[in-house]
């Protein structure tokens, strides 16, 4: 049972970049999943969620409209991608679910650096 993220970078602003997570384990197309960032000296923040379907999403107004949230049930593996992107968007970016315990479930996050 694991989360595995990957496509963290150093880009430019105004840059694009696509996280991608994989997932292992897990009833995939069942569960919620979750990507969120951590800075240093600040809390960790969730960026976007997306339900089981794909359907429907949400996302933290610091990046409504720059970050779209996707999901690939077939293939178990959840994405973000982030455009128009801003210094404040550094971080270490992980993606998240629960267990069927209804624990959470963390990936080991995959760190994104936005700097010109």
């Amino acid at each position: 049972v694991q989360l595995v993220e990957s496509g963290g970078d150093l880009v430019q602003p105004g840059e694009s970049l696509r996280l991608s997570c994989a997932a292992s384990g897990i009833p995939f197309s069942s569960h919620i999943m979750s990507w969120y960032r951590q800075t240093p000296g600040k809390e960790r923040e969730l960026v976007a969620f997306i339900v089981p379907s794909g359907i429907g999403s949400n996302y933290a107004d610091s990046v409504k409209g720059r970050f779209t949230i996707s999901r690939d049930n077939a293939k178990n593996m959840a994405y973000l991608q982030m455009n128009h992107m801003k210094p404040e968007d550094t971080g270490i970016y992980c993606c998240q679910t629960h267990t069927a315990s209804g624990g959470d479930l963390w990936g080991q996050g995959t760190k994104v650096t936005v700097s010109a």
